[in-house]
């Protein structure tokens, strides 16, 4: 985050917005440019359609299928130049979706369940599910996460530059600002996106738009700071084994923190007894109630 890393930044990338490294600079302009795709089919088609109510398991796991994998499959068939010279596991497009896949993995199979228990939130369509997740939301998260992630990057990106002659304690205190403002209007906008979406119900949806966006902002205070990190600093590439580590630490900071809301501040709105998780353990443990 000092100035030397800053100008390093600026004579080897022609953007201050965009990532130094060739790869990543690539992936990162793919990722945005993919992202008008399935957000025009969720958000343009589906919902404003209302399509989603003639929608069996079958058509929701499709929709999601057809979200995804295409952010796949389109890198690997029209390889950028800067890739193209580059094995497989060097791509970084390959590096941020492992990173992504394991995050929002453990987001959905673990997390959804405190959106359960203190955010009184619930999925009532039909769906096919893990954990008792439904599976298009793991599809659905993976595209979200990526559009979120690489956009944190190129906004921190740029205010490192901005910043880069100010003293440390004040670039770390800008940055820091926001990174939280940041997570903070993204889960909130988020939030607000689905509201016309009847089967994501919420047992009070103002308290989920003010105090849930702030519990689902927490996934992004630690994971926008961290997956910038990824091939961020020009001669220091990441391998595979690397980027998984550091995802699951991630993961793992962002669980320690939202159990800890669960034990001191408990659920943001009154739940049925069935429903809450005041338990010890975590709430997919045995012994907590299944939701539906």
């Amino acid at each position: 985050m000092g100035g030397k890393e800053s100008s390093d930044s600026s004579s080897s990338s022609p953007s201050l917005w965009l990532a130094p490294d060739p790869s990543k600079r690539w992936g990162e302009i793919f990722f945005l440019c993919y992202t008008p795709f399935w957000l025009t089919l969720c958000l343009g088609i589906v919902i404003p359609c209302k399509l989603y109510e003639s929608f069996t398991e079958l058509e929701y796991l499709l929709l999601g299928l057809i979200s995804a994998v295409p952010s796949f499959l389109i890198p690997m068939m029209f390889v950028g130049k800067a890739d193209s010279k580059l094995c497989w596991k060097d791509c970084y497009w390959v590096k941020a979706s492992l990173w992504i896949i394991i995050f929002s993995y453990v987001g959905n199979y673990f997390w959804t369940h405190y959106f359960f228990t203190v955010l009184g939130a619930s999925y009532t369509f039909p769906s096919w599910k893990m954990n008792n997740v439904p599976h298009t939301t793991f599809l659905l998260t993976h595209v979200c996460f990526l559009f979120y992630h690489v956009t944190s990057n190129m906004t921190i990106r740029r205010l490192r530059h901005a910043v880069a002659d100010l003293p440390d304690y004040l670039r770390w205190a800008a940055e820091g600002a926001w990174i939280l403002a940041l997570s903070y209007f993204i889960a909130y906008l988020e939030t607000l996106a689905v509201s016309n979406f009847p089967y994501y119900e919420f047992v009070d949806r103002a308290s989920m738009y003010k105090v849930g966006s702030l519990f689902y902002a927490i996934y992004f205070f630690v994971s926008f700071p961290m997956f910038l990190r990824i091939d961020e600093k020009p001669g220091d590439l990441w391998e595979l084994p690397r980027v998984a580590v550091d995802s699951l630490g991630a993961a793992m900071l962002v669980t320690i923190i939202l159990d800890l809301w669960r034990i001191f501040l408990g659920p943001i709105v009154p739940l049925p007894v069935t429903k809450q998780c005041l338990q010890q353990g975590l709430p997919w443990f045995p012994g907590h109630a299944t939701q539906t």
